[in-house]
């Protein structure tokens, strides 16, 4: 009697737990949620928008110039912060007249940033290795590398790959091709 009454308990245990094994490591070691917060990166991702951050990518190769990123904030870890990589290691970032430059040529940025749009500010940064350069798609509303200075390689999460909700706005994230 008492067997028949813990059986259907005992299988649900079970299976709650096979669900835990498979999910949990998916959940902290490959892939992760994230919830959009600010304007930063409008009009592309707005706040309210549930992205799903590739974690593993960046432990088999470099971030690349254009992907999204979602990164702990330089000067508090426990902040998350969603930009997009500009500049990479080694090379020379320049702001200047509303335009951004790479090693001295102009970047197209007209991929994914409405008809013209300027980047304000006057910068010109030379990135160390392990330093990349992002900003936010929004440049007036966005606190990025402009003011706090080139983001670590290590504080890099992942990378943003599928915007998962809202349903109507379902959409896979892919860098631009950028041509010098």
């Amino acid at each position: 009697m008492l067997r028949e009454y813990l059986s259907p308990i005992l299988e649900t245990i079970k299976i709650i737990l096979l669900a835990l094994l498979i999910v949990m490591p998916i959940r902290y070691f490959l892939f992760q949620p994230f919830i959009v917060k600010g304007q930063s990166m409008e009009p592309g991702v707005v706040s309210g928008d549930y992205l799903i951050v590739d974690e593993i990518t960046y432990r088999f190769r470099e971030p690349v110039r254009g992907e999204v990123i979602v990164f702990k904030y330089p000067f508090n870890p426990s902040h998350r912060y969603i930009k997009r990589i500009i500049g990479l290691p080694g090379e020379k970032v320049e702001i200047r007249n509303g335009k951004v430059y790479i090693n001295g040529k102009p970047l197209n940025e007209s991929t994914y940033l409405p008809p013209g749009t300027e980047t304000p500010g006057e910068i010109e940064m030379v990135l160390r290795e392990n330093e990349y350069f992002v900003l936010g798609d929004n440049r007036i509303a966005s606190a990025d590398s402009r003011t706090w200075g080139p983001l670590p390689r290590k504080n890099i999460i992942g990378r943003a790959i599928i915007r998962a909700w809202p349903l109507d706005a379902l959409a896979k994230f892919s860098a631009p091709f950028y041509q010098f």
